[in-house]
């Protein structure tokens, strides 16, 4: 089998598992494993993977991109850890931006339910998880459903956004670097990321450490637009400390 084939198969199998193991597909496409790490580094190169210890996950882009059936049995472990300790960094916030997504969703479930909460979304599964809190107020986001989210988008969600004042939006991406700041592959849901970073007084970013340096087609934000950034301890403490170097408070759940 050629290279270009072996990576063609090997990038669809990460699109369709969430992730490729190095020893399992060396296995069934027997090569050696050597062969396979040679083949993630040059899908990693193209921008379509990021390596790992032991595999690979995909890279979001305009041509791909996980549905919330994926996400919400894809690293659940580190994502409710994230959630957890974002939520902590809630503060004095009455009204507050929670993204679409399922780490914003596990989020959205943990915050406080003792005290009036305003809580802003896209997201049709996070407003029906939390719609039920006696001292919660849910304002969901009209416009177009995508299907692949169960999220709104569009310009009714970005009018509705923009006659708000938000104390605080906890805001999720399809990669995060350094270098291209925040991104996403679809331009209308960029659109909403944007205007609700806008609109709010604080933003915190949360999502898994695969995230990192990796780089999806439509730019919503840079990283100094953030205060703090959530993620799990699969960021090596090297890369969170130049995240911390840039003026944001790094947590690593």
């Amino acid at each position: 089998m050629r290279a270009e084939e072996r990576q063609r198969r090997l990038l669809a199998l990460a699109r369709q598992e969430g992730r490729v193991v190095v020893n399992a597909a060396a296995s069934d496409l027997g090569v050696a494993p050597e062969t396979i790490r040679r083949d993630l580094g040059e899908l990693e190169r193209q921008g379509h993977v990021r390596r790992t210890h032991g595999g690979a996950y995909p890279v979001e882009s305009a041509g791909f991109e996980t549905g919330l059936a994926q996400r919400v049995t894809l690293h659940v472990d580190a994502k409710r850890r994230i959630a957890a300790e974002a939520v902590k960094l809630l503060g004095g916030a009455e009204t507050v931006f929670v993204d679409e997504g399922y780490t914003p969703q596990l989020l959205a479930a943990m915050l406080p339910t003792d005290r009036p909460l305003t809580v802003v979304t896209a997201s049709l599964s996070t407003a029906a998880a939390i719609a039920d809190s006696a001292n919660t107020t849910v304002l969901l986001l009209g416009g177009r459903v995508r299907a692949r989210t169960l999220a709104t988008v569009g310009s009714w969600a970005c009018a509705m956004l923009s006659g708000f004042v938000i104390d605080l939006a906890f805001l999720g991406a399809n990669g995060i670097s350094r270098e291209h700041g925040l991104t996403t592959p679809d331009p209308v849901v960029a659109d909403v990321k944007a205007k609700a970073l806008e609109v709010s007084r604080r933003r915190i970013f949360i999502g898994h450490h695969g995230k990192f340096g990796a780089s999806s087609f439509c730019r919503f934000a840079e990283v100094s637009d953030f205060e703090a950034i959530v993620t799990d301890t699969g960021l090596s403490s090297g890369e969170a400390g130049r995240y911390a170097r840039m003026g944001l408070h790094m947590i690593r759940a």
